[in-house]
Protein backbone atom coordinates (compact mmCIF):
# COMPACT_ATOMS: atom_id res chain seq x y z
CA UNK A 1 0.00 0.00 0.00
CA UNK A 2 1.63 3.33 -1.03
CA UNK A 3 2.32 5.98 1.49
CA UNK A 4 0.23 8.99 1.74
CA UNK A 5 2.86 11.94 1.32
CA UNK A 6 2.78 14.40 3.81
CA UNK A 7 1.30 17.60 3.25
CA UNK A 8 2.60 20.58 3.31
CA UNK A 9 1.56 23.52 6.09
CA UNK A 10 -0.40 26.18 5.16
CA UNK A 11 1.14 29.27 4.01
CA UNK A 12 0.78 31.65 6.84
CA UNK A 13 -0.13 34.52 4.19
CA UNK A 14 -2.53 32.40 3.29
CA UNK A 15 -5.67 34.99 4.53
CA UNK A 16 -3.74 38.24 4.38
CA UNK A 17 -4.39 41.07 1.20
CA UNK A 18 -0.96 42.59 1.99
CA UNK A 19 2.25 40.92 0.15
CA UNK A 20 4.89 38.76 2.70
CA UNK A 21 7.40 41.90 1.29
CA UNK A 22 5.27 44.03 3.24
CA UNK A 23 4.55 42.01 6.07
CA UNK A 24 8.49 41.21 6.49
CA UNK A 25 9.10 45.70 6.28
CA UNK A 26 6.18 46.00 9.10
CA UNK A 27 7.81 43.66 11.47
CA UNK A 28 11.32 44.39 10.71
CA UNK A 29 10.61 48.41 11.39
CA UNK A 30 8.50 47.83 14.57
CA UNK A 31 10.64 44.95 16.18
CA UNK A 32 14.30 46.26 15.03
CA UNK A 33 13.95 50.43 15.44
CA UNK A 34 12.76 52.00 18.93
CA UNK A 35 9.64 53.27 17.09
CA UNK A 36 5.83 53.17 18.25
CA UNK A 37 3.11 51.67 16.43
CA UNK A 38 2.00 55.13 15.17
CA UNK A 39 5.52 56.11 14.29
CA UNK A 40 5.79 52.79 11.83
CA UNK A 41 2.42 53.73 10.71
CA UNK A 42 3.75 57.39 9.79
CA UNK A 43 6.57 56.13 8.12
CA UNK A 44 4.93 53.40 6.08
CA UNK A 45 2.28 56.16 4.86
CA UNK A 46 5.01 57.69 3.48
CA UNK A 47 5.72 54.72 1.09
CA UNK A 48 2.92 54.84 -0.16
CA UNK A 49 1.75 51.82 1.99
CA UNK A 50 -1.64 52.88 4.14
CA UNK A 51 -1.73 50.51 7.38
CA UNK A 52 -3.80 50.99 10.54
CA UNK A 53 -1.36 51.22 13.48
CA UNK A 54 -3.25 48.35 15.26
CA UNK A 55 -2.33 46.57 11.70
CA UNK A 56 1.19 46.92 12.79
CA UNK A 57 0.78 45.49 16.38
CA UNK A 58 -1.21 42.68 15.08
CA UNK A 59 1.02 41.62 12.22
CA UNK A 60 4.37 41.59 14.85
CA UNK A 61 1.93 39.43 17.37
CA UNK A 62 1.10 37.19 14.67
CA UNK A 63 4.23 36.68 12.61
CA UNK A 64 7.24 38.19 14.58
CA UNK A 65 7.38 34.96 16.94
CA UNK A 66 7.58 32.69 13.12
CA UNK A 67 10.39 34.79 11.92
CA UNK A 68 12.45 34.90 15.18
CA UNK A 69 11.87 31.65 15.67
CA UNK A 70 13.79 30.66 12.39
CA UNK A 71 16.75 33.36 12.79
CA UNK A 72 16.83 31.01 16.34
CA UNK A 73 17.02 27.75 14.63
CA UNK A 74 19.69 28.37 12.10
CA UNK A 75 21.69 30.12 14.48
CA UNK A 76 21.20 27.37 17.13
CA UNK A 77 22.80 24.72 14.29
CA UNK A 78 25.64 26.75 13.63
CA UNK A 79 26.95 26.63 16.85
CA UNK A 80 26.04 23.97 18.92
CA UNK A 81 29.31 22.42 18.08
CA UNK A 82 31.22 24.97 19.25
CA UNK A 83 33.77 23.99 21.59
CA UNK A 84 34.98 26.80 22.98
CA UNK A 85 31.42 28.55 24.13
CA UNK A 86 31.32 30.96 26.72
CA UNK A 87 28.38 32.13 27.91
CA UNK A 88 27.69 35.73 30.00
CA UNK A 89 24.41 35.57 32.40
CA UNK A 90 22.99 38.22 33.97
CA UNK A 91 19.27 39.76 34.69
CA UNK A 92 17.59 43.06 34.79
CA UNK A 93 14.75 45.01 36.23
CA UNK A 94 11.62 45.54 34.25
CA UNK A 95 8.73 47.72 35.10
CA UNK A 96 5.48 45.66 34.69
CA UNK A 97 2.08 47.72 35.74
CA UNK A 98 4.00 49.89 38.37
CA UNK A 99 5.52 46.57 39.52
CA UNK A 100 9.55 44.84 39.08
CA UNK A 101 9.82 41.60 36.88
CA UNK A 102 12.86 40.16 36.19
CA UNK A 103 14.60 39.64 32.68
CA UNK A 104 17.18 37.11 32.54
CA UNK A 105 19.61 37.05 29.95
CA UNK A 106 22.39 34.64 27.98
CA UNK A 107 24.70 36.10 25.80
CA UNK A 108 27.42 34.11 24.37
CA UNK A 109 31.46 35.08 23.78
CA UNK A 110 30.24 37.36 20.60
CA UNK A 111 27.84 39.44 21.93
CA UNK A 112 24.41 37.44 20.87
CA UNK A 113 21.35 37.30 22.96
CA UNK A 114 21.15 33.49 23.12
CA UNK A 115 17.76 33.42 25.74
CA UNK A 116 15.69 35.87 26.93
CA UNK A 117 13.66 34.81 30.41
CA UNK A 118 10.47 36.53 32.74
CA UNK A 119 10.04 35.72 36.18
CA UNK A 120 8.61 37.48 38.85
CA UNK A 121 11.38 36.71 41.08
CA UNK A 122 15.04 36.61 41.35
CA UNK A 123 16.12 33.54 43.75
CA UNK A 124 17.44 30.04 42.85
CA UNK A 125 14.25 28.74 41.61
CA UNK A 126 13.61 31.13 38.91
CA UNK A 127 17.58 30.82 37.98
CA UNK A 128 17.45 27.14 37.63
CA UNK A 129 14.71 27.46 35.37
CA UNK A 130 16.04 29.91 33.19
CA UNK A 131 19.41 28.26 33.04
CA UNK A 132 17.56 24.61 32.21
CA UNK A 133 15.87 26.40 29.08
CA UNK A 134 19.24 28.05 27.73
CA UNK A 135 21.17 24.34 28.37
CA UNK A 136 18.41 22.13 26.69
CA UNK A 137 18.06 25.10 23.70
CA UNK A 138 21.88 25.75 23.35
CA UNK A 139 24.10 22.74 24.73
CA UNK A 140 26.91 22.94 26.90
CA UNK A 141 29.30 25.89 27.18
CA UNK A 142 32.99 26.01 28.17
CA UNK A 143 32.50 28.86 30.97
CA UNK A 144 29.50 30.81 32.25
CA UNK A 145 30.65 34.36 33.34
CA UNK A 146 28.03 35.92 36.19
CA UNK A 147 27.88 38.40 38.92
CA UNK A 148 27.57 37.73 42.51
CA UNK A 149 24.30 37.12 42.98
CA UNK A 150 24.32 33.16 44.85
CA UNK A 151 20.92 32.20 42.95
CA UNK A 152 23.37 31.34 39.91
CA UNK A 153 25.56 29.35 42.34
CA UNK A 154 22.54 27.76 43.89
CA UNK A 155 21.65 26.53 40.44
CA UNK A 156 24.82 25.62 39.08
CA UNK A 157 25.34 23.52 41.92
CA UNK A 158 22.33 21.61 41.80
CA UNK A 159 22.87 21.44 38.31
CA UNK A 160 26.67 19.89 38.50
CA UNK A 161 28.48 22.75 36.62
CA UNK A 162 29.69 25.00 39.31
CA UNK A 163 33.03 24.78 38.14
CA UNK A 164 32.33 26.02 35.02
CA UNK A 165 31.36 29.79 36.68
CA UNK A 166 33.61 32.73 36.79
CA UNK A 167 32.42 36.03 38.25
CA UNK A 168 34.54 39.07 38.29
CA UNK A 169 34.34 42.67 38.85
CA UNK A 170 34.40 44.00 35.29
CA UNK A 171 33.70 40.47 33.50
CA UNK A 172 30.13 40.50 32.66
CA UNK A 173 30.32 44.00 31.09
CA UNK A 174 29.44 42.20 27.35
CA UNK A 175 25.85 41.23 28.71
CA UNK A 176 25.10 44.22 30.66
CA UNK A 177 25.90 46.13 27.24
CA UNK A 178 22.96 44.01 25.74
CA UNK A 179 20.31 45.39 27.88
CA UNK A 180 20.73 48.85 26.20
CA UNK A 181 18.87 48.11 23.27
CA UNK A 182 16.12 46.39 24.91
CA UNK A 183 15.80 49.28 27.09
CA UNK A 184 15.65 51.86 24.74
CA UNK A 185 12.57 49.95 22.67
CA UNK A 186 11.01 49.36 26.22
CA UNK A 187 11.27 53.38 26.43
CA UNK A 188 9.46 53.57 22.98
CA UNK A 189 6.65 51.56 23.90
CA UNK A 190 5.82 53.29 26.69
CA UNK A 191 6.70 49.89 28.70
CA UNK A 192 4.50 46.80 28.96
CA UNK A 193 1.43 46.16 30.70
CA UNK A 194 1.71 41.49 30.76
CA UNK A 195 3.77 39.41 31.34
CA UNK A 196 2.98 37.43 28.18
CA UNK A 197 3.37 40.40 25.92
CA UNK A 198 7.20 41.06 27.45
CA UNK A 199 8.21 37.27 26.91
CA UNK A 200 7.00 37.17 23.75
CA UNK A 201 8.36 40.66 22.49
CA UNK A 202 11.94 40.09 24.71
CA UNK A 203 12.61 36.67 22.68
CA UNK A 204 11.47 38.31 19.26
CA UNK A 205 13.23 41.65 19.75
CA UNK A 206 16.61 39.68 20.73
CA UNK A 207 16.77 37.26 17.67
CA UNK A 208 16.05 40.30 15.16
CA UNK A 209 18.39 42.16 17.11
CA UNK A 210 20.97 39.26 16.86
CA UNK A 211 20.37 39.12 13.01
CA UNK A 212 20.93 42.74 11.93
CA UNK A 213 23.89 43.47 14.81
CA UNK A 214 26.84 43.51 12.85
CA UNK A 215 29.20 45.55 15.29
CA UNK A 216 29.59 48.48 12.47
CA UNK A 217 32.40 50.25 15.59
CA UNK A 218 34.52 46.94 14.92
CA UNK A 219 34.61 46.68 11.06
CA UNK A 220 35.42 49.07 8.25
CA UNK A 221 32.95 50.36 6.20
CA UNK A 222 33.11 48.13 3.04
CA UNK A 223 32.88 45.07 5.71
CA UNK A 224 29.42 46.86 7.09
CA UNK A 225 27.87 47.03 3.68
CA UNK A 226 28.54 43.58 2.88
CA UNK A 227 27.31 42.24 6.22
CA UNK A 228 24.61 44.49 6.39
CA UNK A 229 23.45 43.40 2.84
CA UNK A 230 23.65 39.52 3.24
CA UNK A 231 21.79 40.03 6.48
CA UNK A 232 19.04 41.58 5.04
CA UNK A 233 19.46 39.01 1.68
CA UNK A 234 18.71 36.24 4.65
CA UNK A 235 15.83 37.81 6.00
CA UNK A 236 14.31 38.44 2.48
CA UNK A 237 15.05 34.53 2.05
CA UNK A 238 13.55 33.23 4.92
CA UNK A 239 9.89 35.14 3.59
CA UNK A 240 11.10 33.87 0.18
CA UNK A 241 10.32 30.38 1.60
CA UNK A 242 7.19 31.13 3.71
CA UNK A 243 6.33 32.66 0.20
CA UNK A 244 6.97 29.71 -1.78
CA UNK A 245 4.41 27.68 0.59
CA UNK A 246 2.00 30.41 -0.27
CA UNK A 247 2.22 29.55 -3.96
CA UNK A 248 1.74 26.11 -3.64
CA UNK A 249 -1.20 26.18 -2.07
Amino acid sequence: MPRKSRAKPPSPFLRFNSSPEVIRLVVMMYVRFPLSLRNVEDLLFERGIDICHETVRHWWNRFGPLFAGDIRRQRVSRMRGFRQWRWHLDEMYVKLNGEMVYLWRAVDHEGEILESYITKSRDKEAALSFMKKALKRHGSPEKITTDGLRSYRAAMNELGNADKQEVGRWANNRVENSHLSFRRRERAMLRFRRMKTLQKFASVHANVHNHFNQERHLVDRETYKERRSAALAEWQSVMGVLSDQRGSC
